[in-house]
């Protein structure tokens, strides 16, 4: 067979990739066996794949390609999200380029768009896993807007509202102006912004005097109901029951009091517009406020402004100031930093806003899903999420569950003619229902209008584990029953109530159990200088270029080389170079393995038994090793065992030990017994790099038609001989020693030397000689009682060694070396005893310091000693 002297991984990749998915290796079905399950956190279906989805998803193979390979029927489910907000964005925006407006439209024109859109775009990050290596199910691949998830959604909506836990109130959201939809908090991200602290002053009602406020948001006094101070606060006493007008508009205002205002901030009054701030909002209740909502849905102002109506929010907010000012209610402007909410999605600033929506109680519902996994019945990796997650569970709030979107589940209410409603699943029961409550038998279709807005993208989501094996529409079926729950959930941190949680609340709420066992919390990508890897930056190299380059094994090692659970990757293209290196390095040893010739005639060597013998226990602290780390969720520790055992110990010491000699066969036995340890090793290497271990496992020895390597068996080595491992390091120190002298002192590798061995107190253990003989290149191994003079010599733990230097170094060169070396070690001692000899130091210094400087003093009067002694005995 010929061996390419280069691995190429674009030439061998897709071909394996073919090989599983032909012979359905990926694929699951239920049986006898103990099942291994993952569903994949759905990317948005618009999307591509980052640096990110990198990450998680090398990760989730990781441990579902381990799964398989220790007997489990393990299952991946694939998928992606709807994501109503970012979809309907780009439909909206290419519609707009066409010339076309989404309100020129009807519900179904537009939805026959996003369809369009996503059947174009929806495949596409999937197919791009699929390069990553990803052993998902693909026939089990789901969308949360195909139709088993669809209904689950609507079934799932309908029997909480049917529970009373669904509501539809009037309240304060979170309104994106682009996306012109409420947002849940958790959809807000917060960053500083350097603003302007506005000092406006309001002319009290019938008196001449002023009361003067602070405020950013200068735009939103046109929706001002109050002026509010704190009863406390002396400096206002006697504006009690007095009124002010509103600047600009002249309106009268009442002047109230609460609790609420700082006293500290701005001049200590406060302007209240319910309409338009959460905690003005709580303060209009509490004094029974008008409520004056100046916004449109798209940020402009209203007609209820009375001023700059159409005109931008923040374009008034430029415009204001000048008129303020002539009208005398400027008193005066200053820089201000404060915290500002932008929506995640659109990126633009959010305006708090009243609006009908939908909401989902949730009081009751987060009590197991937070208990569960305060006790560890789910486990998060690391565990100083729990923390995190138990203080917004601890301070939630209901669920604003509605968006005035297109894009996504409408919400299943049925508005009567009388403008009560109804829920149900579907047009036809709504009808009936319909009827029911109104007693209007004559009642039809076309009388019921559905409520316009779609479901948050998140009440489609939190349903996944359990909808992907149809567990909602069909709760006793044979696979949810099987699969569920499901074993490990790999995610971000940054999702951890949008999703995480609220899967395990719908677990706890329709299975009456955890959604998964653990919680693997993968870190965020940065790039070297730790900023997010962004488009916007462009600091984020793309994943399909990386692979073209590195190959896919290299960059999955590269990603995880300094990935730790839940800390920060910082990305540089050395990683996956470095992966393509270690590539490189597992095809070599193939191929120096694969070239050796092989004898049947030749008696396996002792050496070469010893190897063999040591790499087995080797093989089986490795093993139980890597158990540990997996039991632990330490995956990047797991590939640093792989990547140093590979590296070092099976190339660099089991190969070396075994080789034959320049040109000459190696025995049958030892070869066959290191293509085994090969094939082990190869195994351990599979869920890390997939590509390269089928390619070699497939080559290493002669295989039937359908095997593969990931569906093979891990190793399992349940003993390991300690003790002999712990010789065997003396017996790679004592080699490492050896191949220094020869450094040190010029010898060739070819030049044989001679070894002389002083046991120490703790003996030596001599079975390791012959490999010691072999790796050294010694002409002889010879135990000593005594000093061995005019020799190199080394220790290893409490054994020295020597190695005479009689024909390999001219000794007055090397005499004139030792004493130069003594005489620097002679001078730096003197320095140090200068130094502790003087007593402010040692009496002024930290204690540290000083110790610090002792064992200087002692290092360098025991290296004197030694040079003293060996330079004695070459004279």
């Amino acid at each position: 067979m010929e061996i390419p002297s280069k691995y190429n991984p674009s030439a061998v990749e897709d071909k394996w990739y073919k090989y599983w998915m032909d012979n359905k290796y990926f694929h699951s079905t239920p049986d006898e066996r103990e099942p291994y399950t993952i569903v994949i956190p759905p990317p948005n279906v618009t999307g591509v794949l980052h640096m990110g989805h990198m990450l998680n998803n090398t990760i989730q193979d990781i441990l579902v390609r381990r799964a398989r390979m220790t007997g489990k029927n393990a299952c991946w489910v694939p998928g992606t999200d709807h994501a109503s907000i970012a979809t309907e964005a780009k439909v909206v925006n290419k519609l707009r380029a066409e010339g076309i407006d989404k309100y020129d439209l009807s519900r179904d024109e537009f939805l026959k768009h996003a369809w369009e859109w996503t059947d174009k775009h929806g495949g596409i990050i999937l197919e791009q896993l699929k390069k990553l290596g990803a052993s998902c199910d693909w026939d089990r691949t789901a969308f949360t807007m195909d139709e088993a998830r669809s209904e689950s959604v609507i079934k799932v909506f309908v029997d909480l509202f049917n529970k009373g836990l669904v509501y539809r109130g009037v309240r304060m959201v979170n309104w994106d102006p682009a996306a012109k939809t409420a947002l849940s908090d958790e959809e807000v991200i917060y960053k500083e912004m350097q603003g302007k602290l506005y000092y406006l002053k309001y002319k009290i009602e019938g008196e001449d005097g002023f009361v003067t406020i602070a405020t950013t948001r200068p735009e939103t006094i046109l929706g001002d109901t109050a002026v509010c101070v704190n009863p406390a606060d002396e400096r206002f006493s006697h504006l009690k029951g007095k009124r002010v007008l509103v600047p600009l508009l002249n309106r009268s205002i009442p002047i109230i009091q609460d609790e609420y205002v700082d006293m500290e901030f701005g001049t200590g009054c406060l302007k209240i517009t319910p309409a338009h701030d959460i905690n003005d909002y709580e303060i209009g209740l509490k004094h029974n406020l008008p409520s004056i909502d100046i916004f449109n849905d798209d940020g402009t102002l209203s007609e209820k402004a009375e001023m700059f109506i159409g005109q931008d929010r923040f374009d008034v907010r430029n415009i204001i100031i000048p008129e303020l000012e002539k009208a005398g209610n400027l008193a005066k402007v200053e820089d201000y930093t404060n915290k500002v909410g932008f929506s995640e999605r659109t990126d633009v600033i959010i305006e708090p806003k009243l609006s009908a929506q939908w909401f989902l109680k949730m009081d009751e519902l987060v009590k197991p899903a937070l208990e569960n996994v305060m006790n560890d019945t789910i486990q998060f990796h690391p565990a100083k999420f729990k923390n995190i997650y138990k203080h917004w569970m601890g301070n939630i709030k209901d669920w604003c569950i509605s968006r005035q979107l297109w894009w996504g589940h409408q919400i299943p209410v049925y508005y009567l003619p009388d403008g009560t409603f109804v829920c149900a699943e579907n047009a036809e029961e709504a009808l009936k229902l319909a009827r029911e409550k109104s007693g209007n038998a004559s009642l039809t279709a076309v009388d019921l209008k559905q409520d316009e807005d779609a479901l948050d993208t998140w009440f489609s989501s939190w349903l996944w584990p359990i909808s992907v094996f149809d567990g909602i529409r069909d709760p006793e079926n044979e696979e949810i029953n099987y699969y569920y729950p499901t074993s490990d959930l790999v995610t971000a941190p940054d999702i951890i109530f949008f999703w995480v949680a609220r899967m395990i609340i719908a677990g706890y709420e329709y299975r009456d159990e955890l959604p998964y066992k653990n919680v693997y919390f993968t870190g965020m990508v940065r790039d070297a200088q730790r900023r997010k890897m962004s488009k916007s930056l462009g600091n984020s190299p793309d994943p399909l270029d990386l692979i073209a380059k590195y190959g896919a094994d290299g960059v999955r090692v590269g990603m995880l080389l300094c990935s730790p659970a839940g800390g920060d990757l910082l990305f540089d293209e050395s990683l996956p170079q470095q992966g393509s290196g270690f590539a490189t390095k597992i095809w070599n040893a193939f191929r120096l393995v694969k070239n050796w010739e092989v004898s049947a005639n030749i008696e396996q060597p002792e050496h070469s038994k010893l190897a063999i013998e040591w790499f087995n226990n080797k093989l089986g602290e490795v093993v139980a090793t890597l158990n540990n780390q997996f039991d632990q969720f330490r995956i990047s520790e797991a590939l640093m065992t792989v990547y140093t055992t590979v590296r070092d110990e099976f190339s660099g010491w089991l190969l070396e030990m075994v080789k034959p000699a320049y040109q000459q066969p190696i025995d049958a036995k030892t070869y066959n017994e290191v293509v085994e340890l090969f094939d082990q090793m190869l195994r351990l290497m599979h869920p890390f790099m997939p590509f390269i271990t089928e390619e070699i496992w497939q080559m290493l020895t002669e295989r039937k038609d359908g095997e593969s390597i990931m569906i093979s068996q891990l190793p399992k080595v349940e003993k390991y001989d300690e003790a002999l491992l712990a010789a065997f390091e003396n017996v790679k120190e004592a080699i490492s020693g050896i191949r220094k002298v020869r450094s040190d002192k010029n010898i060739p590798n070819k030049d044989t030397l001679e070894l002389k061995v002083q046991a120490g107190d703790k003996g030596f253990e001599p079975q390791f000689n012959s490999v010691i003989l072999k790796m050294a290149n010694l002409s002889s191994f010879e135990m000593v009682t005594e000093e061995v003079q005019g020799a190199a010599s080394f220790r290893v733990k409490s054994t020295n060694f020597y190695v005479p230097m009689e024909g390999f170094i001219d000794v007055e060169e090397e005499l004139k070396k030792l004493e130069e070396e003594l005489k620097y070690t002679q001078g730096f001692l003197t320095s140090v005893l200068k130094k502790l000899s003087n007593e402010r130091f040692v009496n002024n210094a930290p204690e540290a310091v000083v110790a610090n400087e002792k064992a200087k003093q002692a290092d360098a009067e025991a290296k004197i000693k030694v040079l003293e002694e060996r330079i004695a005995s070459m004279k």
